[in-house]
């Protein structure tokens, strides 16, 4: 079958619209990480993505009365930008149905190339299922973002390109997964042409339904996805995208949305551009690929790893949310709750201890008259030092809690401490997420029952994929039936923070 997709590659019409992009080495990372790191600039088409490869070249292939009758699409936002680009290219209508959460970039990018804009839930998979209703309500030509030959094969003259660009030998090729179009199309390439090279997908934690896939031997679906990668936010991956991924894709290597924040820091300090975080997916599975490689104590060292940049739709809303993160995803941070005995010059020994390190938040608070809590982040060069900094803290005699892998302390705690009020009692710790969009913090009010008393709230809009509340409720023992059958239909996401120790130290 790798035969008929080289065919179908190396005749895709995708030049009318596309660029070739160029492979650019990243100097500082690959110093950083002990191996020639490429990014493939796909961020630089003129839809500042690689969709428009697929999209169009689906639509070169329609015929004329497909055309006049006019054409759909589901998209978090890329490939909408590439069907609205093609369509307005060959005069012909489009309407794209998109995900409420979609960035406004993208929903603003594609009305500006004339697409018709039609919002509908919460994820691709919904905006799918709507569109192929409208699709025969209004008898117009459905246009998949990826599980498609042509789209796929569009989309795999990235991996004809890459192979051009550098025909000396390449270890692997990281490429980001939603659907499977992309990693369909450069596998397909790539195992016919250079059979030697891996070819490995990338997921978020969160949003890894081919990486499940795969494990599984079957399609799964996901009951539902992160949204801080909207871009590959798919709950079920295509079914012909599935099954070129068992026959191409070496591995599948999944990241959090710390390493991605990580990974577009890098990319920025590298090349001054700020991808989106599907378009940074790939150089945070390479990243990560090389650290594990270095755990399991088989080094990967002097190779050489393309990553694709895939695209770079951000909105600019999102970077204080992706600057907080970048820090612990890269290891520069780490996060500490330190107990102080409350005497005289324990204050003075404990920032001697922390000593020439930069200090990234300091948060103190008395507690009671024996013992006082500070919330400490300081500057890490690597993972393993966090560890080492507990142990000293600890040997000194300050009993030290790290949290910096702790979501409650990173999102929540180090904007509250301020220690419990005594009205506090029966207090539950709930963490909530849901859908950032226009409203939505009103809307989840609404839905909060008025039987209980709301003894903490905290949110912040930073801009993110989705809005993060921390909310105390005081639920008396005999109404916790009551209070687990409100959380069963709240239909949001939540985790019950009520035994975290950074909650009971500062909150």
């Amino acid at each position: 079958m790798s035969t008929d997709y080289l065919q179908k590659i190396l005749t895709a019409r995708v030049y009318d619209v596309a660029v070739e992009s160029p492979l650019e080495l990243a100097p500082t990372l690959s110093q950083r990480m002990d191996n020639r790191i490429y990014f493939k600039r796909e961020d630089v088409q003129s839809v500042f993505s690689y969709k428009l490869r697929g999209s169009y070249n689906k639509m070169a292939h329609l015929s004329p009365t497909e055309l006049k009758r006019g054409v759909i699409c589901a998209s978090a936002g890329n490939h909408a930008q590439g069907v609205a680009l093609a369509a307005a290219k060959m005069g012909c209508r489009a309407v794209i149905v998109m995900p409420t959460t979609t960035p406004q970039v993208k929903v603003n990018a594609v009305k500006a190339r004339g697409g018709e804009v039609v919002l509908f839930g919460d994820s691709y998979t919904d905006a799918y299922n709507h569109a192929l209703t409208l699709e025969k309500k209004q008898k117009l030509t459905f246009v998949h973002p990826f599980d498609d030959p042509y789209v796929i094969a569009g989309a795999g003259t990235v991996g004809m390109e890459i192979l051009r660009q550098h025909p000396g030998p390449i270890h692997a090729i990281f490429v980001p997964i939603g659907g499977g179009g992309l990693i369909a199309g450069v596998g397909a390439y790539v195992k016919a042409v250079r059979p030697d090279i891996k070819v490995i997908g990338v997921q978020t934690v969160d949003s890894d339904a081919m990486a499940r896939s795969l494990k599984a031997g079957r399609r799964v679906t996901l009951n539902d996805v992160g949204l801080f990668a909207d871009g590959t936010a798919v709950k079920l991956v295509g079914e012909e995208t599935f099954r070129l991924a068992k026959l191409y894709v070496d591995e599948v290597v999944v990241v959090d949305t710390d390493e991605v924040c990580a990974a577009l820091k890098d990319v920025f300090q590298d090349t001054r551009s700020i991808l989106e975080p599907s378009g940074a997916l790939a150089i945070a599975g390479a990243k990560a690929y090389v650290e594990r490689a270095a755990l399991a104590k088989k080094p990967l060292r002097n190779e050489t790893l393309v990553t694709i940049a895939s695209g770079a739709n951000m909105n600019f809303d999102r970077l204080g949310f992706v600057a907080d993160r970048a820090e612990v995803g890269e290891a520069r941070e780490a996060v500490f709750a330190v107990t102080i005995p409350e005497e005289r010059g324990s204050f003075k020994r404990f920032c001697e201890l922390v000593g020439p390190r930069n200090v990234t938040e300091f948060i103190y608070r008395i507690s009671d008259e024996k013992v006082a809590h500070v919330f400490v982040g300081v500057q890490i060069t690597s993972r393993e030092e966090s560890g080492k900094i507990t142990k000293n803290f600890e040997k000194h005699g300050f009993k030290t809690l790290d949290l910096t892998h702790d979501e409650l302390a990173k999102l929540h705690i180090r904007h509250l401490v301020g220690g419990k009020s005594p009205l506090a009692h029966d207090e539950l710790l709930y963490r909530f997420e849901f859908p950032e969009r226009p409203g939505a913090l009103m809307r989840f009010l609404d839905s909060m029952a008025p039987n209980w008393n709301i003894s903490l709230f905290h949110y912040r809009n930073q801009g993110g994929d989705v809005g993060r509340i921390l909310v105390g409720l005081q639920v008396p023992k005999k109404e916790m039936k009551s209070f687990r059958a409100f959380l069963a239909t709240l239909g949001h996401r939540y985790w019950d923070e009520s035994e975290n120790p950074a909650y009971k130290l500062f909150l």
